[in-house]
């Protein structure tokens, strides 16, 4: 068998087995890196999404948001400067619509800050004509929601009033003013005299499943011993069909009622 591995055929098949599992192996390991990264999502969502909310300046800088700081509760004091726009092709609950963010100013005299206000559905004749929305509410308003980083750019010509991702340079184009690179996803507004003014519908909690990514990795990583054995069962056959004489088959096991039939 072994002078038959060295054949030029079996080598082949070999070191496509090798390939085969050295390509199983970090897949194997991507796997497992996506689930830790969902792993430290949770750990993240843990930490930041009930606590005590600190501010806004604290969770989104000049430098954006970082990858520790997502999900940071935060609040802000100001008021609404500049809006809507709308991000469009958004799900929410299963329907795809638009999120809605507005400018929001705070008393401190910092930039100006993103706030994604809430999500609406399509409206009623066409995707041409822009949902009817509840305002921003006027004066001092105090905001409490979560840091989150903007999205990549489209690059695509926006539509009046609409941006295709939510990426703050782009909303802040359309909106015609300067942000923090970074938004702040709505949990909760109130007015200054305590009221809670009508918002559009808040979006679903994150998502905290872990997927199947652990399964795969170990799946990838069982499988890289896969070649070889294929390898193995196939120089057995061929050994065994080359030299009958040394492998004589086995004989057929006769049933009790094949012997009565007989």
């Amino acid at each position: 068998m072994l002078r038959r591995l060295l054949t030029p055929r079996w080598l082949g098949a070999l070191v496509l087995s090798a390939l085969f599992a050295v390509a199983a192996y970090h897949l194997g390991w991507w796997q497992y890196h996506r689930h830790e990264a969902k792993v430290e999502r949770n750990d993240r969502l843990d930490r930041h999404y009930r606590a005590t909310p600190v501010p806004v300046g604290e969770a989104i800088t000049a430098d954006g948001v970082s990858t520790d700081a997502e999900w940071t509760r935060v609040t802000m004091t100001g008021s609404y400067a500049a809006g809507p726009v709308f991000v469009r092709g958004r799900p929410n609950d299963g329907a795809v619509g638009y999120e809605v963010l507005w400018a929001f100013r705070p008393d401190d005299g910092g930039t100006d800050v993103l706030v994604d206000r809430g999500w609406v559905r399509v409206s009623d004749q066409g995707a041409s004509v822009l949902p009817t929305v509840p305002p921003a509410p006027s004066g001092e308003t105090t905001v409490v929601g979560w840091a989150r980083p903007g999205e990549q750019s489209a690059d695509k010509p926006p539509a009046a009033g609409q941006i295709a991702n939510l990426s703050v340079p782009d909303a802040s184009r359309a909106l015609g003013t300067t942000l923090l690179p970074g938004y702040v996803l709505l949990e909760s507004e109130r007015t200054a005299d305590g009221t809670t003014p009508p918002r559009p519908a808040p979006l679903l909690p994150p998502d905290r499943s872990l997927g199947p990514h652990l399964a795969y990795a170990y799946q990838w990583w069982m499988t890289t011993v896969l070649g070889f054995v294929l390898v193995g069962f196939g120089i057995r056959r061929e050994e065994r069909l080359a030299h009958p004489e040394k492998y004589p088959p086995t004989p057929k096991k006769v049933r009790i009622w094949d012997e009565e039939d007989g």
